[in-house]
């Protein structure tokens, strides 16, 4: 029984091994910047009467979201914010490999009992995933001092969820540095 345990619990961990992960997320910081400075920011096409998308207003309420739970100030357009910011949307059909898929059984039917397993082989699928990339600048010296991007896999043919879009701004902005207090 304890051979079949260990069998078992060697499977599961196999699979978890296995189990697919989104891609990392990737951001860079201009050492030289000090963020204690900054209080507020502001949108690069602020002054732009243009149009906003459902998708880009989503996208901006989730990264002023993360911004203000970091201490940072939304300023009123047409007044000079401390950060600028700007992002560009991507998204592409990406192949996407399945491993390979191991199952274990364990039952139980009289004195003997029964173990069974099955395998499967790898699989490819294209999937649409969509890109963020955020670009924050301080224009008193006209220089990026962050940039963020994160990918996730979206809805074929879809637009994404306001949670998959939280919940990749949310991993976009981890390391975001956080205001401290004056």
């Amino acid at each position: 029984m304890k051979t079949l345990l260990g069998l078992s619990l060697g499977a599961a961990l196999l699979l978890l091994g296995c189990a697919s992960t989104p891609p990392p997320v990737h951001s860079m910081q201009d050492a030289s910047a000090n963020f204690s400075a900054f209080h507020t920011f502001g949108w690069r096409d602020s002054q732009n009467a243009a149009a906003i998308s459902l998708l880009d207003a989503d996208i901006r309420k989730a990264i002023t979201a993360e911004l203000e739970r970091k201490g940072y100030a939304e300023i009123a357009p047409g007044l000079p914010p401390d950060l600028v910011l700007t992002y560009e949307t991507d998204a592409a059909e990406k192949p996407k490999s399945n491993p390979v898929r191991i199952g274990v059984g364990v039952g139980g039917g009289g004195p003997s009992g029964g173990v069974g397993m099955g395998v499967s082989s790898p699989s490819h699928k294209i999937v649409r995933e969509g890109t963020l990339v955020l670009s924050v600048v301080d224009p008193h010296r006209n220089a990026e001092v962050w940039n963020g991007r994160v990918s996730r896999e979206v809805a074929q043919g879809g637009r994404p969820s306001v949670t998959l879009i939280n919940n990749a701004v949310a991993e976009l902005m981890k390391e975001f540095p956080a205001r401290t207090a004056p």
